[in-house]
């Protein structure tokens, strides 16, 4: 089977989960909604390792992936500002909608910094892209970011010792991304599950829209800090041994 096969049963149960959060208000139809969730987000894991495995990886996979991802969360807000029927429901749903996607792409973009550096990549050779409107403005995001980030990249290219350097900025950064963990898909689909089980999904844009919005400001500021304390003078030790 291929990636983008898995990728396409991962969006069929992500639709299915929004189906069933059409009747949020009954507790059945939640506990549906979150197994058919926990189904995509396996298949949203296991299609970038089949990639990996069979060496398939492309840049229309990539951003397949990425649609697959908001598309699910996209539809299932929808579906539950219509159940809702208010204009208040809906100007929740979507300024969490869009306080998502800013969310996503900075803790994408940022998890994908840390693994590649961990391994002494200092990101020389970007990964491929479809180029498509929809990609590049969702790159564009982080785009600002990576002029901030890209500091600690030009040392870790000059760095005569990139494998150390990557590994000593690993362990110090590693807290910074546990915590910026919770940005992800999974704590998402348990927080619109428990919203939902309680009798209110409003709760759920709203932990959206203010605790991770304030979380991810906060961990990219340290993160920023890390980086820092590693390259500037006082940190720049390991960029020399």
């Amino acid at each position: 089977m291929s990636a983008n096969a898995v990728s396409f049963i991962g969006l069929a149960l992500g639709i299915g989960a929004a189906i069933a959060y059409w009747n949020w208000d009954t507790p059945i139809a939640a506990v549906i909604g979150l197994i058919l969730s926990i189904g995509w987000l396996i298949a949203d894991g296991l299609d970038g390792m089949v990639a990996r495995a069979t060496q398939t990886a492309s840049a229309f996979g990539r951003l397949l992936d990425g649609i697959c991802d908001h598309g699910v969360f996209i539809l299932i807000y929808i579906v539950i500002a219509t159940s809702i029927g208010t204009g208040e429901g809906w100007a929740l749903a979507i300024v969490a909608g869009a306080a998502h996607i800013v969310q996503s792409s900075l803790y994408e973009a940022e998890r994908a910094r840390f693994h590649r550096r961990v391994r002494g990549d200092s990101g020389e050779s970007p990964p491929a892209r479809t180029g498509g409107l929809l990609e590049r403005c969702y790159d564009a995001i982080s785009h600002g970011v990576d002029r901030v980030a890209g500091r600690f990249d030009q040392a870790l290219r000059s760095s005569r010792d990139p494998a150390r350097f990557g590994l000593d900025y690993g362990l110090r950064a590693a807290p910074v991304m546990k915590l910026m963990a919770l940005e992800s898909a999974n704590m998402r689909v348990l927080a619109i599950f428990v919203a939902c089980l309680v009798g209110n999904p409003r709760l759920f844009w709203w932990f959206e829209i203010v605790p991770l919005t304030l979380l991810i400001i906060a961990t990219l500021v340290w993160h920023r800090r890390v980086e820092a304390d590693l390259v500037h003078p006082g940190g720049a030790a390991p960029v020399n041994t």
